[in-house]
């Protein structure tokens, strides 16, 4: 490749995928704009939707944490188990916290990565997906409500998005040659 070869306005990716380094940025310099296919900008705003209803969803819980330590206390009574309800109401808080904290992580992870996604970048598209993964895992197995359910999906929505015949050469592989 010749060294006096144009490559202004390619994504670090583009760069990658000719065999050269990402252009690095000068201070005061702006960051070329990529303009992403209509597919990957969707999905982008599926996946802050997603985020956004995650979020919700764990604020729901919060809000009804207390009806959710009733019913465990009365399920621990019907069983006839013995039990702390001191100690199932603190697991309890300390279980929503810890879920509402990361939904906020997930969703803020997501946004970032459908940014850079947004950018051509073809890691954070894998990143993506494998947050989705565990997303969806997590939802569907361990902690399910309608709220996660519905962001489960629009992240699957907005997944598939990502990996539209129309939109694989806007990821393009880095380290392959054209």
């Amino acid at each position: 490749m010749d060294d006096k070869e144009d490559l202004t306005g390619l994504t670090d990716d583009e760069r990658r995928k000719l065999g050269r380094s990402p252009d690095p940025l000068l201070p005061g310099q702006v960051a070329t704009q990529v303009a992403p296919p209509g597919p990957v900008r969707v999905s982008f705003w599926f996946w802050v939707a997603g985020g956004l209803v995650l979020i919700g969803g764990q604020v729901l819980t919060l809000v009804l944490k207390q009806q959710l330590i009733d019913q465990l206390i009365k399920q621990n009574r019907e069983a006839g188990r013995q039990f702390d309800a001191a100690a199932v109401a603190s697991g309890t808080t300390t279980l929503v916290w810890v879920l509402f904290v990361g939904a906020v992580v997930f969703a803020l992870l997501m946004a970032l990565f459908a940014y850079k996604a947004r950018e051509g970048t073809r890691s954070a598209r894998t990143v993506l997906t494998w947050l989705a993964i565990a997303c969806v895992l997590f939802q569907f197995a361990l902690f399910s409500n309608v709220p996660s359910v519905v962001a489960a999906l629009l992240f699957v929505i907005a997944l598939v998005l990502m990996y539209l015949p129309s939109v694989r050469d806007f990821f393009p592989k880095a380290g392959s040659k054209p």
